[in-house]
């Protein structure tokens, strides 16, 4: 999906925050549910599908399903259905995706415009997410659960995305290489499937829960160069990311691998007082140049990013492409 070598580079364009978009048509965030946004798959599907449909609109080649927070036990527990209807409704999360793909390539059609078949990832998030305790940004809970246990927590929310029909995984926002390795392995299980893994760092050379990020990469690579299509982090401050990628950029690589990013807006979480600092950070376009510099060949949101964001980083994109085409093999 990502060339590499003396080829021209493609880039592809992700989408934002889904929860933030979702939040337009809801009208109310999913801030504090212990669900997050996968709530809405049994409440508001219809919205589900607008917000794909927004980010499909804005740019994005890539979307994501509306399963981060999604799983079968979490569904039992906070919807009170049963580890079946559990299951479907995960399976659901890409049904609404594929829902929205289609409109938006009618909507095109109709309009006589080009396009290509816009990708559904499915999102994998990490198993502290279900916790609901913030230890996805952590890695807390590493220490305290076997690989075992995150692989039996895994295993049937994978099995439904891919039962359903996505076209890749999107392992996303883990914060120890424990899981990811885990994740990383059982992707092997689905040869056909190729996916991508996203730490949570925090900061510019480290893991959330500490672990050196440039040996995580590395090693997660060497584990399954055949599938994952991309390595890199999401759901942090812009500001770390080049320095992140920076860090891998070594001579003695043979390989270059490609890099996957989406971070937050630059806003800050603060519990029991929201989002704050509005304003006083630099928009994610602005750093998109940069980003592509570095080998970054999958680029979009996270949290507090928006429909009109993935434009503006679409319309970064575009610019840098028509720059590489000027510059000779």
């Amino acid at each position: 999906m990502c060339s590499t070598g003396t080829t021209k580079p493609i880039v592809y364009v992700l989408d934002g925050g889904f929860s933030t978009q979702l939040s337009c048509h809801v009208g109310t965030t999913a801030d504090g549910d212990p669900l997050w946004s996968a709530r809405f798959l049994q409440t508001h599907p219809e919205d589900v599908v607008a917000t794909h449909l927004d980010f499909l609109r804005a740019g994005s080649d890539i979307i994501m399903t509306n399963t981060y927070q999604a799983s079968i036990g979490g569904f039992v527990k906070h919807l009170g259905v049963t580890p079946e209807e559990g299951y479907s409704l995960i399976k659901l999360a890409v049904e609404l995706a594929k829902r929205a793909r289609v409109t938006y390539l009618e909507e095109r059609h109709v309009a006589g415009l080009p396009s290509q078949t816009p990708l559904i990832a499915g999102s994998v998030g990490p198993y502290g997410a279900h916790l609901h305790d913030g230890s996805e940004y952590s890695g807390s809970y590493a220490d305290l659960t076997s690989v075992e246990t995150m692989l039996e927590w895994h295993t049937p929310r994978i099995k439904a995305l891919v039962e359903a029909g996505v076209d890749l995984l999107a392992f996303e926002t883990i914060p120890c290489l424990k899981e990811a390795e885990m994740l990383v392995k059982l992707l092997k299980e689905f040869p056909t499937l190729k996916g991508w893994l996203s730490f949570s760092c925090k900061d510019e050379h480290s893991l959330a829960n500490g672990e050196d990020f440039k040996t995580a990469v590395k090693r997660c690579w060497e584990l399954n160069p055949n599938q994952l299509v991309a390595i890199g982090v999401n759901c942090c401050s812009p500001t770390i990311v080049a320095k992140l990628f920076n860090s891998i950029k070594d001579e003695d690589d043979q390989i270059p691998i490609p890099f996957i990013t989406y971070p937050n807006s630059g806003e800050k979480y603060k519990p029991k007082i929201g989002w704050i600092e509005q304003g006083k950070c630099e928009g994610l376009p602005t750093f998109v140049s940069d980003w592509l510099d570095t080998g970054v060949r999958y680029v979009g949101g996270c949290c507090r990013t928006y429909g009109a964001d993935i434009s503006l980083i679409k319309n970064e994109v575009q610019k840098w492409l028509d720059k590489q085409k000027s510059i000779p093999l």
